[in-house]
């Protein structure tokens, strides 16, 4: 039992595990790039269409007008379309979506498997899906074209610059192009001040990220936003050197010798600390011996939209409580 919940706490940690089907199955995320017609990247508010992007599957999609019923299946998707003030165009989102608190009252579509036949019966003129999904749910998202519904697959974003792209497109599909580039800019110059504030640390902290804990300990290395936002505060990240999600030893970990620990899985386990710190091969961890063990808000530091800001403030203020607590 107790290793069904933690890949389960992994899984809900990952952005990228939420998927579409009219039965079940995952399958490892691909990339894409996302390239849109030259006319169009300059359009603006109530001027944007029809508009034709091509999205993460590689199909061309024509959106002939601003979209009136949105049906969004990842909560990262649905948190930028309410910060685009498209909020009351969501008729339906995953058991996953908790924010903003208005998604409590939406419609819900299913959690890691959708109910295509929901979907269709919402009637939506736009569905936004995403490319962690498409492949193993390419047959569900075919039934929501045949039923003469639009498709955009979402590209995957594991950095700000690709956050960013991601809000451009959504801006541009949900014709608040104007809105998405005010909080691109939004996010940048929040981001820019935090790393200017980083610049007086002289002594660089070396955090260890827990995202599932005991018995198969995961962490996040180069490719993750938080190695990235690990960067952006000027700490260092002790799995630095590994690449994306990996799970390590205690052993292993233990040989770093983080003088943090920071844990994204304690609305799972609320004895997360208390757990960390009884770990008996971890007694000369400085982490441990200074009792610097912190639980975050997962959501704020893995789902790719404007809250990852907020990741990086909370992050900040764990790891260099004198330099970011006011």
């Amino acid at each position: 039992m107790k290793l069904k919940q933690n890949l389960l706490i992994l899984l809900l940690a990952l952005f990228t595990v939420f998927t579409m089907a009219a039965c079940g199955g995952t399958e490892e995320p691909t990339t894409s790039n996302v390239e849109q017609e030259e006319e169009n990247t300059e359009a603006s508010e109530g001027s944007s269409f029809p508009i034709t992007v091509t999205d993460a599957s590689d199909n061309e999609v024509t959106i002939e007008a601003q979209p009136e019923k949105i049906v969004s299946l990842i909560p990262s998707n649905t948190e930028i379309v309410y910060a685009l003030g498209m909020g009351d165009t969501v008729v339906g989102v995953t058991e996953f979506d908790n924010f903003p608190e208005e998604v409590a009252s939406v419609e819900k579509i299913g959690d890691m498997v959708i109910n295509v036949e929901k979907v269709i019966s919402l009637q939506p003129d736009l569905v936004l899906a995403h490319e962690s999904s498409a492949q193993s749910s390419e047959s569900g998202l075919e039934q929501l074209r045949n039923a003469g519904i639009t498709v955009v697959v979402i590209p995957n974003a594991d950095s700000f610059e690709t956050v960013y792209d991601t809000i451009h497109l959504l801006g541009q599909v949900t014709g608040t192009t104007e809105k998405a580039d005010e909080l691109i800019e939004g996010m940048k110059t929040d981001l820019a001040n935090i790393q200017a504030k980083a610049t007086s640390i002289t002594e660089k902290a070396t955090v260890w990220v827990e995202v599932s804990g005991a018995p198969e300990i995961y962490t996040t290395g180069k490719g993750t936003f938080m190695h990235e936002m690990l960067e952006v505060i000027n700490a260092t990240n002790a799995a630095g050197e590994q690449e994306g999600w990996i799970m390590m030893t205690e052993e292993e970990i233990v040989a770093l010798n983080p003088d943090v620990v920071v844990t994204t899985y304690g609305s799972y386990d609320p004895n997360v600390k208390a757990n960390v710190l009884a770990r008996e091969a971890w007694n000369e961890v400085p982490a441990i011996q200074n009792e610097r063990v912190y639980d975050i808000n997962s959501d704020l530091v893995t789902r790719p939209g404007p809250r990852l800001i907020e990741g990086v403030e909370e992050l900040a203020k764990v790891v260099y409580p004198e330099v970011f607590t006011e």
